[in-house]
């Protein structure tokens, strides 16, 4: 995992975001709380978050999916780049860290866009498309565990619409994706799950080497 772009030496990656990062006091605030976590190094970058913020504002999205909470940044940076009609269904298990999550949401004025369901993500998912909400949403963005990946990308194939987008974090995995000789199972996982996006047919595919690199599959 990493919580800013690989491969940029010191003083590019800290001219890079003096340049383009626009991060708000309360995604700066929220930063700065999550660096006292002991899983820290889990939140996404903020250059990440305001690229994610960017192409929400870019596809007028509306209903968005966030599978993987943490504390609450990528919902939150997703949230105030929403209409004011937007919403958020955010999926996770951890009823400590989204307690911090549900802090700042409140503080930024953006909790009634955010729904937080406190389940294992697959329930969730099943349970919108049981509901009738396949090809609603217009992006999800999947941050979570990495050995059900491939499970929650079809999930989210099913509930965005045609032309939605689906987000996917830590596909370079700090780089041992590339390394032959690393071969525990989450990067395995992952490698699989790269190949097979690459070869999928349903998605218009790009793959950012931006913060742990962030997989972009457009449904046809």
């Amino acid at each position: 995992m990493a919580n800013q772009t690989l491969g940029l030496a010191p003083n590019l990656y800290q001219y890079f975001k003096t340049v383009s990062v626009r991060e708000s006091e309360i995604l700066k605030q929220l930063r700065q709380e999550t660096a006292k976590h002991p899983m820290s190094m889990m939140q996404i970058a903020p250059e990440q978050g305001q690229f994610m913020a960017l192409l929400v504002q870019l596809m007028g999205a509306k209903k968005t999916l966030d599978i993987g909470v943490f504390t609450g940044y990528s919902a939150l940076v997703v949230a105030l780049a929403l209409p004011p009609d937007g919403q958020i269904i955010a999926c996770d298990v951890d009823e400590e860290t989204t307690k911090i999550a549900r802090h700042f949401w409140e503080k930024a004025g953006v909790a009634n866009k955010i729904d937080l369901r406190i389940a294992p993500a697959l329930e969730t998912l099943d349970k919108l498309i049981a509901e009738g909400q396949s090809n609603t949403f217009d992006f999800a963005f999947i941050d979570a565990d990495k050995s059900n990946y491939d499970n929650y990308y079809e999930k989210a194939l099913w509930l965005v619409r045609q032309g939605g987008l689906i987000a996917v974090d830590n596909v370079l995995w700090g780089g041992k994706v590339a390394e032959s000789e690393i071969q525990d199972n989450r990067t395995q996982k992952i490698r699989a799950f790269n190949e097979k996006l690459h070869q999928d047919p349903r998605i218009n595919l790009s793959l950012v080497p931006i913060a742990d690199g962030l997989t972009l599959a457009l449904k046809k």
